[in-house]
């Protein structure tokens, strides 16, 4: 199994920062792609950005391209999401994600994802 823990949540002006922490434990060796999904209140849960494990090929969503990257440390077994220029409409709860070796689909799709973490806020104010 494994196990996820995200930290670096908050509220900041429109046009700032905030750099959030995924913190992976357990059977890391099974993942194969680690993600940040997001999900506002009333809205779906959306796929924001995503990395391969062993190659590092990213993908991000159209709504956070030049903003955000996505970025891991192997030896702290750590993913990070560095969030720039935020606005308002980035306002959300965020989740990372693992996908294991083994399961298919596009990394936009939550339900291929079997570790999740418990989330952590963002609040971006204009």
């Amino acid at each position: 199994q494994v196990q996820l823990v995200e930290s670096g949540g908050g509220s900041v002006q429109a046009g700032g920062s905030l750099r959030l922490s995924c913190a992976i434990s357990g059977y890391t060796y099974s993942i194969k792609l680690m993600a940040w999904f997001r999900q506002a209140p009333g809205k779906e849960r959306e796929g924001v950005a995503a990395i391969y494990t062993s190659r590092g090929a990213t993908y991000y969503a159209d709504s956070v391209k030049g903003r955000f990257t996505i970025s891991q440390d192997n030896a702290k077994n750590t993913v990070y999401l560095q969030m720039n220029s935020l606005k308002p409409e980035d306002t959300a709860m965020y989740y990372c994600a693992a996908k294991p070796f083994g399961s298919g689909g596009s990394w936009r799709e939550p339900p291929s994802y079997n570790a999740w973490g418990q989330g952590t806020q963002v609040t971006v104010s204009s």
